[in-house]
């Protein structure tokens, strides 16, 4: 006779898992005791799981019940006020997802090459040719998914020229890299993301008129070394490389880079002249990633 590794470890478990399940989708929705009594007796008589139950009862909806695992294993999961909020941020958003599974595979081959055992750390310079390629898209998602693994993560808005990750997270961008840059003594430019404990934001602040000049500056080298000792991971979103060499100069700074293509739109003489440039650099080239969109 075979045994269902599922079934051998006893039903205490079983019911100790639905219990906790259970108790989220039951806060989560507003369930009433007589509501979640109707769930446990439609699992009981059918042999389905409390989230299938709730389900098929009308009580709750499949996103709800993904809500409430994500919860129980402590899995970053965004409630639907923050969605709305925030829509570009697929990782945190809809983790169960396609394009977060690609998200995720990008954050497994970054970490392959970036993070081996005696190698020095860098910080993770995302760099394209053209606007509209999708950097501050897959940096904001890179940065999820990498602090979804647990480990103090954080993003660096170095666009000074467009910066956007301020309204991606919806953050306050009153202060940030450029004040900083400027010798200014800023307070609390760091902002942790509401529902994410590990990840922490950089923003620009004010926009200046100078961008690659402070960049250029040493304060910017020595900025991203000192972060690096506070952070497990640090992504940097850069300006375009049709708006000139600050995409350089940052990965120079950070120490690695990933360079980004759009597909149908990107040109590969600009594609070729951009990683030309990053060679001369100290900075490390990890791979390349083709968006679709």
């Amino acid at each position: 006779m075979s045994v269902d590794p599922g079934q051998a470890s006893g039903a205490s478990s079983t019911v100790d898992a639905s219990s906790a399940i259970g108790a989220i989708i039951g806060q989560t929705r507003h369930l009433s005791a007589e509501q979640v009594e109707r769930v446990l007796d439609h699992q009981r008589s059918h042999g389905i799981r409390f989230g299938e139950a709730a389900v098929a009862l009308g009580y709750v909806s499949h996103d709800d019940v993904l809500f409430a695992l994500a919860q129980q294993f402590h899995y970053p999961y965004a409630a639907q006020d923050r969605r709305d909020a925030n829509p570009e941020l697929v990782a945190l958003n809809q983790p169960f997802g396609v394009p977060a599974e690609s998200i995720r595979a990008i954050r497994s081959q970054v970490m392959m090459r970036l993070f081996n055992e005696g190698q020095e750390r860098r910080a993770l310079a995302v760099v394209s040719p053209d606007s509209g390629d999708g950097r501050t898209f897959l940096c904001a998602n890179l940065a999820v998914a990498l602090a979804q693994l647990g480990g103090r993560t954080l993003l660096i808005d170095a666009d000074l020229r467009g910066p956007r990750q301020h309204q991606v997270f919806g953050l306050d961008n009153a202060a940030g890299l450029s004040g900083i840059l400027s010798g200014r003594a800023e307070a609390k430019v760091i902002q942790p993301v509401p529902g994410l404990p590990s990840l922490f934001v950089l923003t620009v602040g004010t926009t200046p008129p100078n961008p690659l000049e402070l960049v250029e500056r040493p304060a910017f080298g020595l900025l991203v070394r000192d972060l690096l000792a506070k952070f497990d991971h640090v992504v940097v979103d850069t300006p375009a490389a049709l708006h000139g060499s600050d995409y350089a100069v940052i990965a120079a700074r950070c120490g690695a880079a990933l360079a980004l293509a759009r597909r149908d739109r990107s040109r590969l003489a600009r594609l070729e002249e951009m990683v030309g440039n990053l060679s001369v650099t100290p900075a490390v080239l990890v791979g390349a990633i083709v968006n679709q969109f």
